[in-house]
């Protein structure tokens, strides 16, 4: 089973739930209102932290990439649960809002400094050795996404699903 990540940007997580909402949390059924790009297993915390970091030029650190989770809406549970087959925190959908950082940090990066940043990206031990040139246009098509956002005033999400 593999994790399908996408990343999007919205004016706010009120218009992202309203969506999610109509379309039973699927993004695929709403895709045509948002500008999205496919990032298969590029979580934000950790893999798309570690593209930041290495723009940054900045060790990765779990916190750089801030994600609130905006769905579902149902109150999440504690640590302890209770957790049930039929609880969406434990099956998903899940959608999060990044924080406007990681948006400026990928959206101010010069052209000329990506190769670099996607050659360090590449060596994070999540990718297993891939190499920086078939992982250029997903990061170009991200940060694109991160330009896209800040001039329109618009923030970053990621949804996510099992």
């Amino acid at each position: 089973m593999g994790v399908l990540t996408d990343y999007f940007r919205a004016p706010d997580a009120e218009t992202v739930v309203r969506a999610l909402a109509a379309a039973d949390g699927s993004l695929a059924a709403v895709r045509p209102d948002f500008d999205v790009v496919e990032a298969k297993r590029i979580d934000p915390g950790v893999v798309l932290g570690q593209l930041v970091a290495a723009i940054l030029a900045q060790p990765w650190r779990v916190d750089l990439v801030e994600d609130t989770p905006i769905w579902p809406t149902a109150p999440q549970p504690g640590p302890d649960g209770p957790w049930d087959e039929d609880d969406p925190w434990a099956t998903g959908p899940w959608a999060f809002e990044l924080g406007d950082a990681a948006r400026d940090a990928l959206a101010e990066v010069r052209d000329d400094r990506i190769p670099e940043a996607v050659r360090q990206w590449a060596e994070a031990e999540e990718w297993g050795g891939a190499d920086p040139t078939d992982l250029l246009p997903l990061a170009g098509e991200l940060i694109a996404l991160a330009r896209r956002a800040r001039a329109a005033g618009e923030r970053l999400y990621c949804w996510v699903c099992l």
